[in-house]
């Protein structure tokens, strides 16, 4: 004969039942607590300071020189140029926007008698390491270096050169020579396209369709969201759009220099018959 079945106390039913709302709760609030994406690409030189870097293959032997005539200029060392792109907090500039990413590509010989296109960008993840980050960009500058930008020497300079003077450091872009393919694109294509804008040209000379690329005007809110503990998803695409950027630089001085030696070669040609 089996023994009835013994019924829980009321009290060890309430403490079941207060167990499993404390855990049901605490689920809950695991399930719904959002998982932020904080991880940037490269690694940290120094606090707050992150260093990221590419190689991008070209099919461009090396040892060659660039025609300059494009720039109304003497012919460029490849090995010399310095392409230079900056990611900032504003669009205006004045003392009170910063960088808080600068991106460079250089010509790199190879193995095969090619060059390389290496990528390096900076990026700030804190206010504090924008000292920091000008240091180190000044470190990649030489004397003989060629600096290649698209509108540069009215924002990208100008703005670097506000940021050192207002930490104390020499401004490293002062004596270099700086080659800024805005205006002698604007002298080839003006009233060709319906603007002179770098994503314009890319699109229509380069034939550079970017997908999914976050645009310049959103990458201060990027940055700012993700100093304040925000994801880092949108500050990770500005990343993409800089370097892309850099890339298209070096592809449009190819470009334009070509046209430009094509046309001085035709001039000097004509000018023999």
């Amino acid at each position: 004969m089996s023994s009835a079945p013994v019924s829980p106390s009321p009290n060890n039913q309430i403490e079941a039942l207060r167990r499993m709302v404390e855990l049901r709760s605490r689920a809950t609030k695991t399930a719904s607590k959002p998982h932020r994406d904080r991880s940037v690409p490269g690694s940290e030189i120094a606090p707050g300071l992150h260093l990221h870097e590419a190689l991008v293959p070209l099919d461009l032997r090396s040892g060659r020189e660039l025609c300059g005539a494009f720039d109304r200029g003497d012919a460029i060392d490849l090995e010399s140029v310095l392409f230079f792109d900056t990611e900032t907090t504003g669009l205006s500039g004045g003392t009170g926007t910063r960088a808080f990413m600068i991106g460079v590509a250089q010509f790199v010989p190879n193995d095969s008698a090619r060059y390389n296109l290496r990528v390096r960008q900076l990026l700030t993840t804190t206010l504090g390491a924008e000292s920091a980050m000008l240091r180190e960009f000044a470190q990649w500058l030489q004397p003989q270096t060629v600096l290649c930008s698209y509108n540069g020497k009215s924002y990208d300079a100008p703005l670097l050169k506000t940021r050192f003077r207002l930490g104390r450091l020499g401004n490293p872009l002062q004596d270099l020579r700086h080659v800024d393919l805005l205006y002698p694109t604007r002298r080839q294509y003006k009233g060709v396209y319906e603007n002179c804008r770098l994503g314009t040209i890319e699109r229509e000379v380069l034939r550079v369709v970017r997908e999914d690329d976050l645009p310049g005007s959103e990458a201060p809110a990027a940055w700012l969201s993700y100093l304040h503990g925000g994801s880092a998803a949108n500050l990770r695409r500005v990343g993409e759009h800089n370097h892309q950027d850099v890339v298209s630089l070096s592809r449009l001085l190819l470009h334009l220099s070509a046209l430009s030696s094509t046309m001085h070669g035709q001039a000097l040609t004509d000018g023999l018959a």
